[in-house]
């Protein structure tokens, strides 16, 4: 039997492979793990498998710690973060990465896209704002992982139609006034750019029943 990956391996795992020795310098830095990370999702970037952890369970290392890191290092330590088990911490580590166009940073923020937290969609929504303007910085770069990814964003789409019809609806009748719809409208405007086709929506059409959804 296989021994199972260490801890510091899984995170390694979720970054390629070139930056092994940044992601080793973050993991020197930060509070040992109270558990194992859980789960994990596949992405390919740039032709490179990233297996990337649902939820990781580190405490937040020290601002000087932090500090002494070179800049592409606390890119890392961010991303890392932005997979934390706390939805407070998981914010404020988005909003360090937010500005990058890194492609090894983009998979972080579409997963959050596919998650459950309200005020990260509305920082997500803002942040990526230009992704429907022809020539916005962001935009190549966030297009080029979604046609790599396409059953990666078809599921963040459903999850996050999902979410709303759990948990929002109260506040949002319609899906269309949903911050998740905003978001996902825009990374499809993207994807659309980059395709060279109308990119699918998974957006329902006025139904007020769901069927596949929660």
């Amino acid at each position: 039997m296989q021994p199972l990956p260490t801890p510091g391996e899984l995170l390694t795992a979720a970054f390629p492979a070139d930056l092994a020795d940044d992601v080793q310098a973050v993991l020197a830095v930060a509070p040992a793990p109270l558990h194992r990370p859980v789960g994990q999702f596949s992405v390919l970037v740039r032709g490179e498998q990233l297996a990337i952890p649902e939820r990781i369970y580190n405490d937040e290392p020290p601002p000087e710690a932090v500090a002494a890191l070179s800049l592409r290092q606390r890119r890392v330590l961010h991303c890392l973060y932005s997979r934390h088990c706390d939805g407070r911490v998981r914010q404020r580590h988005l909003a360090q990465v937010l500005g990058s166009a890194d492609p090894w940073v983009i998979p972080f923020v579409v997963q959050l896209v596919g998650e459950y937290v309200l005020e990260i969609l509305v920082d997500i929504t803002h942040g990526l704002r230009g992704l429907g303007v022809p020539g916005d910085g962001f935009r190549h770069a966030y297009s080029e992982f979604i046609v790599a990814n396409p059953a990666f964003f078809a599921r963040t789409q459903r999850r996050v139609v999902s979410y709303w019809s759990c948990y929002y609806r109260n506040a949002y009748q319609s899906f269309q006034g949903y911050p998740g719809c905003t978001l996902v409208d825009l990374l499809r405007s993207a994807a659309a750019a980059g395709a060279g086709r109308p990119w699918p929506s998974l957006a329902p059409k006025g139904s007020t029943k769901l069927h596949g959804y929660c």
